[in-house]
């Protein structure tokens, strides 16, 4: 007894295990043949188990019954799943696993029930009852869900519709039976209609809510949906398809989960051949995959080249008149040579067998064929493929000089600027965010900028052109701040001579929108930022423009343009610090008020600000240098017109022992710049001017005490005699100084000289 006791236990526990492994086995990579295998002998031992049961053999019966039905239903999936050639794995994979832990339950307890020792009887007739009411349920859900599974993959359901019926493993989650019903038929669907409403009912799905998108990625919704874009039986078919996937991408995870099912090439397979409708479908595709996966996304449609076919589509019946160069002699001849060679090639073709003759001409009959049905499409549905288009290269080229560089390297950025020009709406707002972002892109990257935007080329003046009327003519702030934004990262593309790209800018400093004058002062800022090579001619430009005034209204506090405005200042004060527009809005006093606010510490601002005060400081303090020279320059001329007209000079030096002391005394109290090394000088030359206007030419009527000596004129001659006898210092060179130190020391001799003179005069 205490044997069979041990052999029964020890047959439980080798199930047990053996059960396991069948499924863990399930969850391998194994097809589906192999899956279902695994259950259908599970069920066998579980009947077997059932007939040799000696207690609760009612119960066991029952069971007995419910798994044949069970494994009845398992080789019917079989041969189900095993006749078609593509088969939607993940609801068998599903329910089968969850059948599978419901038989391995059942062996165990069926096991059970066979002879044993009194204890395990016991123990079996106290919990068994209570096991097998646990364990019929199970079975029945078992069986339900395979009798759905059956249902959904069966002739007559693939041809008649669509099953929405839900099974018990569903019964929490409805969601989960309808998603995995539309996929199957979307897959495995033998009629066209089905396949179009099961795509279109996955589309709305997720529009609804995230969980449901990302159900129906989790339940490999995607590559049936990828699968009927490119191979769908009908246009129709193709869209529903091409909206469904378009609803899964809104979300950089789902993105990636597309992407990882390879549909870049598939998408861009699509829209390079087919009809204007399912274009439109996949450009939009293409732009929502681009904007919510950036680098990733856009990396992939450049590698599959994605911008040739968009960059086609947009220029359909787009007069694209860019002037040719004219043809010369060796053009020609090549190009007759070209189309010699071409037409031998042809005739090899068509030679060499009926195969090649054939498919040339299919390929001919396709393209006429497809271009006429473009031709008869409605203005309506070209106007939305060119949308999408626009939008799809507004995507691809946003930070992404690969993509913006392809764009160039076709004929696209003409084909943009033509759409400005003619455009009106959403077509016009989407050419235009494709040129700023290319802009943006050579911006940052010299090669793309020196190859596509010099303004000799026609394509490159054309967009300059465009840019600058609706940066001036902007239907709304929008485009106006997308066109300023544009010329400004385009700063370094212009020579010295295109100053034309500058008024309208500095005329939107003054516009009533706080952006677009913001937007205005930072495109400002990249003509006249020290990395610009004509940064001084640009800010000198600026300044005649009459930029001044208008930017120091945007110096309010708390203001969104106080930041670039302040930026656009200091750099003017750096490179056109001599100009009198900033002397006249008194540009120092500004800058010095806004050092004392908080908003001079921001990193933008905090080096640039004390060097534009020091410029705009140094240079007023020169004004003053200009200034005491034509100061000292006027006092020197009236002494030297004394000395010419008057024959003695002793009343002159008589006067200036009296007053120039005193006046001397009061200059230097007067005078603010008592740091520099010629105030002295200056003061000196000052009382010089004032005391000999004062004392001298009020009394020049009285001639017997200004004009003339006490010991009469002979001795003044003789004076004179005396003093050229004297040796007078050699003047220095005084082209070495400054222009005031050559005033100074032009005085200097001039003192020397009267300092001889009256030395002679004493003795």
């Amino acid at each position: 007894m205490m044997m069979n006791g041990r052999h029964g236990g020890g047959t439980i526990v080798a199930a047990s295990a053996a059960v396991g492994g069948v499924v863990a086995a399930l969850g391998g990579g194994k097809n589906i043949e192999e899956e279902l295998s695994l259950p259908i002998l599970l069920a066998e031992r579980v009947r077997k188990a059932a007939t040799e049961a000696e207690s609760f053999k009612t119960e066991c019966a029952e069971v007995g019954k419910q798994v044949d039905q069970l494994a009845t239903m398992l080789r019917s999936a079989v041969r189900r799943a095993t006749a078609s050639p593509s088969v939607y794995d993940r609801p068998v994979r599903r329910i089968v696993a969850e059948a599978a832990k419901t038989l391995e339950r059942a062996l165990a307890l069926v096991r059970r029930c066979k002879r044993a020792g009194v204890l395990r009887r016991v123990v079996t007739i106290t919990t068994g009852s209570t096991d097998f009411r646990k364990i019929v349920p199970l079975l029945d859900a078992s069986i339900g869900d395979l009798r759905w599974l059956l249902s959904v993959y069966s002739d007559d359901a693939a041809g008649g519709g669509i099953v929405l019926s839900l099974p018990p493993i569903a019964s929490t989650d409805p969601i989960l039976s309808w998603v995995w019903s539309y996929i199957v038929t979307v897959q495995m669907g033998s009629s066209t209609s089905d396949r179009v409403e099961a795509a279109h009912t996955l589309a709305n799905l997720a529009l609804d809510n995230n969980r449901n998108k990302k159900i129906i990625i989790e339940e490999g919704g995607v590559p049936p949906l990828l699968s009927l874009l490119r191979d769908g039986p009908s246009v129709d078919a193709q869209i529903a398809a091409a909206a469904a996937l378009s609803n899964l991408a809104t979300d950089p995870d789902h993105v990636a989960l597309i992407m990882k099912e390879l549909a870049v090439p598939i998408i861009v397979h699509v829209l390079s051949d087919s009809p204007m409708r399912l274009q439109t479908r996949v450009a939009s595709l293409v732009s929502r995959m681009a904007y919510h996966l950036p680098v990733i996304a856009q990396e992939e449609f450049a590698r599959e080249n994605a911008v040739r076919p968009l960059v086609s589509l947009l220029s359909f019946e787009v007069p694209l008149d860019e002037p040719r160069p004219s043809a010369s002699i060796h053009s020609l001849v090549q190009g007759m040579a070209n189309l010699q060679y071409l037409n031998s090639a042809v005739i090899a073709t068509s030679g060499s067998g009926g195969s090649g003759s054939s498919r040339g001409k299919n390929s001919r009959d396709y393209y006429n064929h497809n271009r006429k049905e473009r031709e008869s499409e409605s203005s309506e549905v070209k106007q939305a493929l060119k949308i999408a288009c626009a939008e799809a290269l507004w995507k691809l080229s946003s930070g992404s000089v690969s993509n913006s560089r392809k764009i160039t390297e076709t004929k696209g950025l003409l084909c943009l600027s033509k759409l400005i020009e003619r455009e009106r709406g959403e077509l016009q707002h989407n050419c235009l965010m494709t040129v700023m972002e290319i802009a943006v892109a050579a911006e940052s990257d010299a090669d793309l900028r020196r190859s596509a935007f010099k303004t000799k080329y026609p394509a490159a003046k054309s967009v300059v052109d465009q840019l600058l009327k609706v940066a001036q003519q902007g239907s709304s702030p929008a485009l106006e701040i997308a066109a300023i934004k544009a010329i400004g990262s385009l700063a370094r593309a212009f020579s010295a001579s295109e100053t034309r790209v500058l008024q309208p800018l500095v005329l939107q400093l003054g516009h009533w929108n706080p952006d677009v004058a913001a937007e205005a002062a930072t495109a400002l800022r990249k003509f006249s930022c020290p990395e610009n090579y004509n940064s001084v001619h640009n800010s000198k430009a600026i300044i005649e423009f009459a930029g001044v005034p208008q930017l120091m209204r945007l110096l309010r506090t708390g203001e969104k343009t106080q930041l670039p405005g302040l930026i656009l200042l200091c750099y003017l004060a750096l490179h056109a610090a001599g100009s009198d527009a900033l002397e006249r809005v008194k540009a120092l006093g500004a800058l010095e008020s806004v050092s004392r606010t908080a908003i001079a510490q921001h990193p933008s601002i905090k080096d640039l600000l004390p060097k534009a005060i020091y410029h705009l400081e140094l240079y007023r303090l020169s004004l003053c240098h200009i200034s005491m020279h034509s100061t000292l320059r006027l006092g020197m001329l009236v002494c030297l017109g004394l000395l010419i007209f008057t024959a003695n000079v002793n009343l002159v030096f008589a006067i200036l022992r009296c007053d120039a002391q005193v006046w001397l005394q009061e200059e230097v109290k007067g005078v603010g710049f008592s740091a520099c090394f010629w105030m002295e000088k200056r003061s000196l030359v000052l009382c010089l001017t004032r005391v000999i206007g004062k004392k001298v030419f009020s009394h020049q009527r009285s001639r017997e005490s200004m004009w003339y000596l006490d010991s009469g004129h002979e001795e003044a001659e003789g004076a004179e005699e005396e003093v050229a006898s004297t040796p007078i210092p050699a003047p220095t060179m005084l082209c070495q100084h400054l222009l005031l130190d050559q005033s100074v020391e032009q005085f200097d001799q001039w003192e020397t000289r009267f300092e001889i003179y009256v030395v002679a005069q004493e003795q």
